[in-house]
């Protein structure tokens, strides 16, 4: 059976976006004939004219345009940054011109998760944020519906716009069972709809 490729792209800083990845990443995972790929992007500087950064020797490997061609889906992370995505993350697709001009993205599905330091952090409009350059490239924008009974229930992370985090004041990012939950559900979910597109 050929496998499909899930990419899963985020950057994190304080680890708990790179939680909720590797959580999204189980639920594709959980899905028969769908992997994760995990993939970050490299941090951006005041002084932009430097040098790319060195590859890390180890760990998520950064992302490279074949990953959002051979993708059959996306789940993009980031954490907040005044109710947005964090720069790394904007800089990397504001030089996605040659794929939006292609195509290449059109009609695969998509989710977003984030993580924020308190409640009201910006979790929502961050993830609508990040779902604006998806809409450009023609992709199809996948939540976490209401009939996963915990986005009722949960006290921390969860929103029907994707997987999300509260950190807290100390940047806790160990993730509550409630966001592990989610943060697979939306996994398998963006998963068995990419399986399904890719199908027809």
């Amino acid at each position: 059976m050929r496998m499909l490729d899930i990419l899963v792209l985020f950057y994190s800083r304080g680890g708990s976006v790179a939680n909720l990845a590797r959580q999204i990443g189980r639920g594709v995972d959980a899905v028969e004939g769908m992997r994760a790929r995990l993939r970050t992007v490299p941090p951006v500087a005041a002084q932009t004219a430097t040098a790319l950064p060195p590859v890390p020797d180890s760990g998520v490997p950064y992302v490279e345009a074949a990953d959002l061609h051979e993708c059959a889906g996306l789940a993009l992370g980031s954490p907040t940054r005044f109710g947005n995505m964090a720069a790394p993350m904007k800089h990397f697709w504001d030089g996605t011109g040659a794929e939006w001009a292609s195509g290449s993205l059109v009609d695969k599905p998509a989710a977003v998760f984030t993580s924020t330091a308190s409640m009201h952090g910006g979790q929502e409009s961050t993830l609508i944020s990040m779902q604006w350059p998806l809409l450009h490239h023609g992709m199809l924008i996948v939540g976490i519906p209401f009939t996963e009974k915990l986005l009722t229930h949960t006290r921390t992370g969860g929103t029907p716009y994707g997987a999300s985090h509260v950190a807290g004041p100390d940047d806790v990012d160990r993730l509550s069972d409630e966001e592990t939950r989610l943060a697979r559900a939306l996994g398998s979910r963006l998963a068995r709809i990419a399986g399904k597109l890719a199908a027809e």
